[in-house]
This record gives C-alpha cells, structure tokens and sequence, in this order.
C-alpha cells in the first residue's frame, strides 16, 4: 500500500420528507449527536486534507451545524437537486489541486466506521480507480445491485429502477458510500449523463466509466447495519438500536458490568472508566464521564456530570448538567442534583435537592433538603462545608454558607450565615396544649 491523501464530500441535500419534520433530516440525532455529526466524526478519525459538505438551499441549518463542528469546513449547495452526480459535481471547487482518495459518504448513513472507511481508501492507494462499499440486505429491494464479471471483479452498479429481472436477483447490493481516486474523478465526473428511470445524474456510474476505461474497482463489504439508512423515524429507531449495542458492548469490553445491558443507554461521548457498575433503566445523557469503581444504581438518569472514582449514584437519582461528584461521593434515591460540587465522601442520601452549591467533604445532607437557589430572576449559591450536617427538611434559602462543621436542625429554613462549628435552628418552638385532642374528640362524638 502507497501513501495517498485523503478528501471527504458528505452528502446532506435531501429533503428528507419522509421523517414528517419540520427539523432537517440529518440534524435528527442518534446517541444525543446530530447524524450528520456523526458522518463527520468517522472522516476525521482519517485526518482528511479537505472536507465538503453538499446541502439543499431549503436547509441552511445543516451548512451552519457542520461548520459548527468545523470551521474549515467547506460548504456547497445543490439547487436543484439532480443526483448524487451532480451533488458530487459542487464541491469539485473544494478539490482543486487534491490527489488521493475522495470518500463520499451519506449523512443520513450515520453508522459507517473509520475503519471502513480507512479500508475503502487503502482500496484507492492500492491502484483502484473506484472501491464501493458494499452490502447484503435481508431484502435487496429497491438498492442499486453491485455487478461483477467472472473473476469477482465490479463492473458496474445497476439502479433497482433500471435493473433487468436477472440483475434484480443479485443480493450484493451497494450502500452508495465509495471512495474514487481524484484524478479520475475530476476527468470523468463531466461524461456521467442522466440517461436513466429517475433523469438523474448517479455517482454510481462513475464504475462503469471506469471499467470502459480498463481501470479496476473494487468491492469492500460491511455489515448491513453499518450501512442503514435513515429516512423515517422507524429507521432512525433501528439505527439508535445499533449505536446503543455498540456503545454496550465496547462500555462491556473495557470493564463495565451492565445489569441489564438492553435497558441502559449511552451517548456519544459517554466516557466510562473499570470496574463501573451500571444498573438497569439507566439514561446517560450527553457530557458524562464516568471514573473507576462508580456504581450507577437502577433508574437514574445523567447528563452533563463527572462522577470520580468510588462514588454511588441512585437508585432514581437524577444528575443535571454541572454535577461534579468528587471520590466516594454518594447521592441516593430521589434525588436531584444540578451546577453543584459534591466533596469527597460527602453524602445525599435521598429525598433531596441540590442546586448550584458546593458541598464540602464529608458533609451530611439530610433526607428532604432544598437550596433554594432561585429568587425568581437569579440563581444564587449555596456553600456548605467540611463535615456539616445538614437535618431532614431544611430549606437553604441562597445565597448562604454553612461553616466546616456547622449542625442545623432539622426542620430549620436557613436565610442567614451560619459560622463553622455552631448549631443553627430556625423553626418555631413546639408547644403542646395538654388534654386537646381528647377533649376536640368528645365534643365531635358528642356532637353526633
């Protein structure tokens, strides 16, 4: 294998209108990232040299989220659409002075690999003119048939639309994903016609030009859900389905125990450490990094949190963006944490809200605990320290801070100050009127 570089055209200009959405097809997500985000991801893993993204004027949208993730991004629009030919055709600007390997890939295809796609490229440094990605469906249906002659060789990929019956019978089909050298490219992009069922100028007939030419092509082959593609929300559930076994079976392989792995669910990003313990109906949303030794407890839910090593969460706890739970940390059941620090082995226990505080090490938060963080136009924080106890009940009215050490009573709402080893209650003191009760249930009963 040859060194080559490589440039890669995403495809976008769809219209998608089969997702019945207001939102750009390729903006739907898959593992909290937008599709298209995901395309993107698996051809920077190759470190292209140019990127280009075809979009349709009716989806500025998408122009705006791929420079998002990429400034340097170039973006090309296709208007009117007229096939992948053409969509091909609008970014050759973005190619200028390029030699190597140009993958073109799909943004509603959003489960291609980088390894794939690295084998697609070595296809194109190897000697290839044209290596297609290829597939077998459980039914062939409506994709392009890929055509081979005696030796095994690719010849041509026939459209299902203007397949004979014969033809129709061929199960290796191609997922439209392919990589083509640039210079054959650049020659013969111009000669494709749209001489066709639909009028459409296809990228596909790039490999029979190829073969006229006496150039090889080549067939790499992936599994069939690498390949699906999203055009309904049906497809984009089957294909959330296959991103959250991956994440599964990789959060597996690196030293996760999942109690029941088809009921936890994964983002992107999700970073998961050893010896993790992760319990049933568990959602981790995205920004979550999960250290060693943490036990992820039944039916909570994460997102935008750093939980450190040792610490225990749930079960039905929910953490919200900015939870940073520090080492041996716990919070439990029913309870809510939100922009909050939690210290070392500190413990909430349940029945709890915390919201935009810091809770020093070792502190003890009382079942039913609120910060009251919000005065209707403001967060305001709450600061708690090293070995507080915090009793059951208390309201924390913000901004306020609880000395190292500090008691408060249960029952107590907190509005001012309290300094590090003193006791503070705030609640009305109990009066018992002797013989009430009895007397309030003769008069009743005498009543009736």
């Amino acid at each position: 294998m040859t060194n080559t570089g490589i440039a890669a055209i995403i495809l976008a200009a769809g219209h998608g209108t089969r997702m019945k959405s207001a939102r750009p097809k390729v903006l739907h997500e898959i593992g909290a990232k937008a599709m298209i985000g995901h395309v993107m991801d698996a051809a920077r893993a190759l470190a292209p040299e140019r990127m280009a993204v075809v979009i349709g004027d009716h989806a500025p949208a998408v122009g705006e989220f791929a420079k998002s993730l990429d400034p340097k991004i170039t973006i090309a629009i296709q208007s009117p659409p007229k096939g992948t030919a053409h969509a091909v055709e609008q970014t050759l600007p973005a190619l200028d002075g390029f030699s190597g390997a140009v993958l073109v890939l799909y943004a509603d295809t959003p489960l291609v690999t980088p390894e794939t796609l690295r084998n697609l490229t070595e296809e194109i440094a190897n000697g290839a003119a044209v290596a297609v990605l290829g597939f077998t469906p459980a039914d062939p249906g409506a994709y392009g048939r890929l055509m081979r002659n005696a030796n095994g060789a690719l010849t041509a990929i026939i459209e299902a639309k203007d397949a004979s019956a014969a033809e129709l019978e061929i199960n290796l089909c191609n997922s439209g994903v392919m990589a083509v050298d640039a210079a054959f490219l650049l020659a013969r992009l111009k000669d494709i016609d749209n001489n066709n069922a639909k009028g459409e100028f296809y990228l596909t007939d790039i490999v029979a030009l190829a073969h006229q030419d006496g150039k090889p092509c080549a067939i790499v082959e992936a599994r069939a859900d690498e390949v699906l593609g999203v055009n309904s929300r049906v497809e984009l559930a089957e294909a959330e389905t296959v991103f959250q076994e991956r994440m599964r079976h990789e959060a597996m392989k690196k030293g996760a125990t999942l109690a029941d792995p088809s009921t936890v669910y994964f983002s992107h990003d999700t970073k998961i450490g050893e010896d993790v313990s992760i319990g049933p109906n568990v959602v981790i949303g995205p920004g979550v990094s999960i250290a060693d030794n943490v036990n992820i407890m039944a039916f909570s839910h994460l997102e935008g949190a750093q939980i450190a090593k040792g610490a225990s969460v749930g079960p039905f706890a929910r953490l919200r963006p900015g939870a940073d739970l520090q080492p041996n940390a716990k919070v439990g059941n029913f309870v809510e944490i939100k922009a909050a620090f939690i210290g070392d082995g500190a413990k909430v226990s349940h029945l709890t809200y915390i919201g935009d505080a810091e809770i020093g090490a070792d502190a003890n938060i009382g079942a039913g605990t609120i910060t009251c963080n919000y005065d209707g136009y403001a967060k305001h924080k709450t600061t708690i320290g090293k070995s507080a106890f915090i009793g059951s009940n208390t309201s924390l009215v913000a901004p306020v801070t609880i000395g190292d050490g500090a008691y408060i009573g249960s029952g107590s709402v907190i509005t001012k100050d309290v300094e590090s080893g003193d006791l503070a209650v705030a609640r009305s003191r109990q009066a018992v009127i002797k013989g009430w009760a009895a007397r309030l249930r003769k008069t009743r009963n005498d009543g009736k």
